[in-house]
């Protein structure tokens, strides 16, 4: 793992990292920068689709059962308006609309970083918890195939790093 002043270093860093074939490389930074998720080769959000899904479902879902119940299996003539009286189911459908796409934005988002992850090997570096407040870090995991100790500490030691760490396993 090595430690950058500024942001323009780790996206630097991120592009000669990328350009000898890491794929798994992960760059972490007190606040977002703009193009390093593209450099690093991080695929699309997921989010977005599952919270269009997560509403269409929840929605859908809710209409049905309003439907069901009102219509087919406990129909009541309630001052004389027809069995399928669409705008007494809108309100509900609604909620459970932004409901449903909240609950599922929330779940993708969680999934796709990996959370919750009570302990991660990183936070054994000392220096890491400067990540959240003014240093950019990049790290190299073992599990990228074109990984190697001695390769990717050169690689790391040519970028001039402010420090260079081993994270343990």
């Amino acid at each position: 793992m090595a430690e950058f002043p500024n942001a323009d270093a780790l996206c630097a860093a991120a592009k000669q990292a990328r350009e000898h074939g890491y794929t798994h490389a992960e760059a972490y930074s007190p606040f977002f920068i703009e193009g390093l998720d593209e450099t690093l080769g991080s695929g699309p959000s997921l989010v977005a689709p599952a919270t269009l899904a997560g509403g269409l479902l929840g929605g859908a879902g809710t209409y049905f059962l309003q439907w069901y119940a009102a219509v087919v299996d406990y129909p009541i003539n309630v001052g004389g308006r027809p069995l399928h009286s669409w705008p007494a189911f809108i309100p509900a459908t609604f909620e459970i609309t932004i409901l449903g796409a909240a609950l599922a934005a929330v779940l993708t988002m969680l999934i796709q970083n990996g959370l919750p992850r009570l302990h991660h090997p990183l936070f054994e570096v000392e220096e890491f918890e400067l990540a959240s407040r003014n240093r950019f870090f990049l790290c190299l995991p073992a599990r990228d195939p074109v990984f190697a100790p001695g390769p990717a500490r050169a690689l790391l030691e040519g970028l001039q790093p402010m420090l260079l760490r081993e994270v343990p396993a």
